[in-house]
């Protein structure tokens, strides 16, 4: 066996116990969060989010945002969330055009909002897609089109978030029968693109 194939399978080693143990700690916070114990749950993820584990820095701007276990700051809110939607990550995407459609921590910005909700929307982020839909019926951030707001209603909606199904009736009144089924081709024809999340 050569050199070369050596340190291949020691680099590969590492790194599965490396992400083992992220994950390991992940879900111990993960765990204290659900039990509603914040200080345990920051103690496990701040570490995790320092070395650029997107999922824990998208939890830190969540409990940043809320103000749970800390003091509710929606700089820090988007600071996290940031370093988890730059690395990929819908749901951070999803949480930081939630602050920009608000102006939570930052100005109000549709166009930016609709930006990060169309990053996450298009990984299949469900409330993404519903937040997606609503700005283009309302023609936040971007040019109102009911075709495309029922689109991404409808595949919220196959995800079975309530506020989209009620979103395609309420849609369905304003749109004629032609509209409706050239929204339901494009879902139908509609793929997720993927990025990179970091662990």
């Amino acid at each position: 066996m050569s050199l070369l194939v050596i340190i291949q399978r020691l680099v590969l080693i590492f790194l599965f116990c490396w992400v083992g143990e992220a994950w390991a700690g992940f879900e111990e916070g993960e765990e204290a969060y659900l039990q509603e114990d914040f200080a345990a749950a920051l103690s496990e993820w701040r570490p995790l989010a320092e070395q650029g584990n997107a999922e824990a820095q998208n939890m830190l701007g969540y409990m940043y945002r809320y103000g749970q276990g800390v003091t509710q700051d929606f700089e820090q809110a988007r600071l996290w969330y940031r370093r988890a939607a730059d690395l990929g990550n819908a749901r951070a995407q999803n949480n930081l055009g939630a602050l920009y459609r608000q102006g939570l921590g930052v100005l109000q910005d549709y166009q930016e909002a609709f930006r990060w909700f169309l990053r996450a929307a298009e990984q299949g982020n469900g409330g993404a897609q519903n937040h997606v839909g609503l700005m283009y019926y309302q023609g936040e951030g971007v040019q109102r089109d009911l075709v495309q707001a029922y689109m991404w209603a409808y595949l919220a909606a196959k995800q079975g978030l309530d506020p989209s199904i009620q979103a395609l009736d309420f849609l369905a009144k304003d749109m004629t029968p032609a509209q409706i089924d050239e929204a339901k081709s494009l879902a139908g024809k509609w793929k997720p693109k993927g990025e990179e999340v970091a662990l």
